[in-house]
């Protein structure tokens, strides 16, 4: 069995979003004939803690932790919360306006922590895992981001070992939707774009997760990008399964953010809730996970707070079992210039529960590629349409969309232990 590196940040017990690309992979890739040695940190920044997830680790993975020194404990205290609050990622904020101790410290995260707040376990890291590597060698090295960081440990251990390395873009590094709203001097800006270049050209092989945030890669890397999506694992879906809800409930599940809001959207439905009594009667919409302040008030707006139901964050059993719930998915993408390419891997999951997908995504984008006829793609400010789907989605029951084999977590895995092994064999 080969072995295969894996330098990744998020891994469980921790359950952000950024965990479960690599642990699925993980999970398959000994079925495949590769070994994976994770290397992680010991104590890092938690978003969410879900101990059921340390389950898909395969007993064939090596599993080393680091320490990582991380400036959120100081930024916390700087900004007066908890020490045991967990933090939002994108810029999310449940909460208006933030402090001027907010404003100040994302200036000095912006400037003195270029790429990340993970940049100061690049260095000893290095050290660790070039002395890892003498006694116990790997066929190929990896690493995912964000934190991009991460992609500085592989660029050094490159070059003092010749290993191959494989970049993994899971997030765009300067073209992700927040980078807008980091505080960035024109020097740090500069300094962002020199090091994603030079990563993007020193990697022996660059992966990403989409088609068109490939093609924006190879735009500034000047060389071809690779793509794997995300995908579904069947072994996650609830048994049995939860029964759909009696009401006409409109759920999303995972954070929903500035750049997610859809005011046309919550129009369209405040319309129909006005003038269909069985609808108003029957509709709620469920929001679980965190909800930005400004999605609240756009909702208030459209006079829809009566029908919202949130639930914050649950465990990833309990958010499929929320989605295997809904009526209809939401999915709305981010109004960023990014959007093209925004394939996320709640996408994969929402097909996975085969129920229908209401999208506001533009048509030509690369989601609207997976979900393919069976779902509704509606455009952000296409009012009519969003009318449209609603009636439609919420009208005479229609047959079950199908979940795609091809986006199933073993399959992609295949796909995966294939270009792991061209990488060896050079």
């Amino acid at each position: 069995m080969k072995r295969v590196l894996i330098i990744a940040y998020y891994w469980p017990p921790n359950a952000g979003v950024g965990v479960y690309r690599w642990l699925k992979f993980a999970k398959y890739l000994p079925q495949n004939g590769w070994q994976p040695v994770v290397y992680t940190p010991e104590n890092p920044e938690v978003q969410a803690l879900d101990e059921a997830l340390v389950r898909d680790v395969p007993p064939e993975a090596e599993v080393i932790k680091a320490p990582i020194t991380e400036p959120y404990s100081w930024y916390k205290r700087f900004t007066g919360r908890k020490p045991t609050e967990r933090l939002q990622t994108a810029f999310l904020r449940e909460e208006a306006g933030p402090t001027w101790k907010e404003n100040a410290a994302n200036w000095v995260r912006s400037n003195f922590f270029i790429p990340d707040a993970r940049v100061w376990w690049v260095r000893p890291s290095v050290k660790r895992l070039h002395r890892y590597l003498k006694e116990h060698p790997v066929d190929v090295i990896v690493t995912t981001g964000s934190p991009h960081s991460l992609h500085l440990i592989g660029r050094e251990l490159k070059r003092l070992t010749g290993i191959p390395w494989l970049a993994d873009f899971r997030d765009p590094w300067t073209n992700i939707d927040y980078y807008g709203q980091l505080k960035l001097t024109h020097r740090s800006d500069a300094l962002h774009r020199r090091m994603e270049r030079d990563v993007l050209r020193k990697a022996d092989a660059v992966l990403t997760v989409s088609w068109r945030w490939a093609e924006e890669l190879a735009a500034i890397g000047g060389r071809p990008v690779e793509v794997i999506t995300n995908g579904y694992d069947t072994d996650d879906l609830p048994t049995p399964p939860e029964a759909v809800d009696e009401r006409w409930s409109l759920v999303h599940v995972g954070s929903i953010t500035a750049t997610r809001d859809v005011p046309e959207l919550w129009k369209a439905l405040a319309e129909r809730v006005r003038d269909d009594a069985t609808f108003r009667e029957r509709f709620v919409l469920r929001f679980v996970g965190g909800v930005d302040h400004s999605v609240l008030r756009s909702l208030e707006a459209a006079g829809l707070m009566g029908h919202v139901e949130r639930t914050g964050q649950v465990s990833h059993a309990d958010a499929l079992r929320h989605m295997q719930r809904a009526r209809v998915l939401l999915l709305p993408v981010n109004d960023t210039p990014n959007v093209m390419g925004f394939l996320p891997a709640k996408v994969f999951e929402y097909l996975s529960v085969q129920q229908p997908v209401l999208c506001i995504a533009p048509r030509e984008a690369d989601i609207a590629q997976v979900l393919g006829g069976e779902h509704a793609v509606v455009p952000r400010n296409d009012a009519q349409a969003m009318r449209n789907a609603v009636s439609v989605l919420f009208g005479p029951t229609s047959a079950a969309p199908r979940a795609d084999v091809a986006y199933s977590r073993a399959a992609l895995t295949q796909h995966l232990a294939a270009l792991l092994q061209r990488m060896a064999d050079r």
